[in-house]
């Protein structure tokens, strides 16, 4: 097994700070032109050696395959206010030449058995260490407030259940799940008609300017 814990660490720890300062970096970037910004925030980790070592033996992952098998250890999550800013973000982090996109899983599109919704991407980033380039897999998960409010009380209630939860406990979390997902949609729909209406309250105001200059 790792030797050294620390020194393994390093460059994940150094990818998820670097990233979570280039996503926040462009969250300013809508900010500064006056654009709504699809990232609202930006949170990140690194598993622990007790998180690490549960889950090789779970799923069975050799030593020599660690680095590439376990995809989030490093780990980032961006939340957003709304289901189309999460495609948003998708798509500008497709179009990075500083990161590759190895993987991509659509759990909004496709969601888990459990209502689990949300948008992971593992991406290959490079480190810059003394001794060279170092590429780390790191597990971004996009999501919105709603979902990340169901997927954190699930969480804590997996820890608690160790994953065998009661029936009705899973049927009430499924229906709190379809819940959150419709206050989603309907925020959706409502920013949809708002913008609408702003468009048509704009556009008039210029035709009834153009037609003041014409005269």
């Amino acid at each position: 097994m790792v030797e050294d814990w620390k020194y393994f660490f390093r460059p994940y720890e150094q990818a998820v700070s670097e990233m979570k300062i280039k996503m926040r970096g462009l969250r300013k970037q809508f900010t500064g032109i006056g654009q709504h910004s699809p990232i609202e925030f930006v949170t990140s980790r690194v598993k622990t050696v007790d998180s690490i070592l549960e889950k090789i033996e779970r799923r069975q992952i050799s030593e020599e395959r660690l680095e590439t098998d376990m995809q989030d250890i490093a780990g980032i999550r961006i939340m957003c206010q709304f289901v189309d800013d999460i495609y948003q973000v998708v798509d500008l982090l497709r179009s990075r030449n500083d990161m590759t996109v190895v993987e991509e899983r659509d759990y909004i599109t496709n969601k888990k058995a459990s209502g689990y919704r949300s948008y992971h991407i593992v991406l290959k980033y490079p480190v810059q260490m003394i001794n060279g380039e170092k590429n780390v897999l790191v597990e971004i998960q996009i999501r919105t407030l709603a979902m990340n409010f169901w997927a954190t009380i699930e969480h804590s209630l997996n820890y608690k259940y160790q994953g065998e939860f009661p029936s009705q406990l899973n049927a009430r979390l499924e229906r709190a799940a379809e819940a959150a997902f419709k206050l989603d949609t309907e925020m959706s729909e409502i920013r949809e008609e708002i913008q609408e209406a702003q468009h048509l309250f704009y556009g008039k105001g210029l035709n009834k300017n153009q037609s003041k200059d014409d005269k």
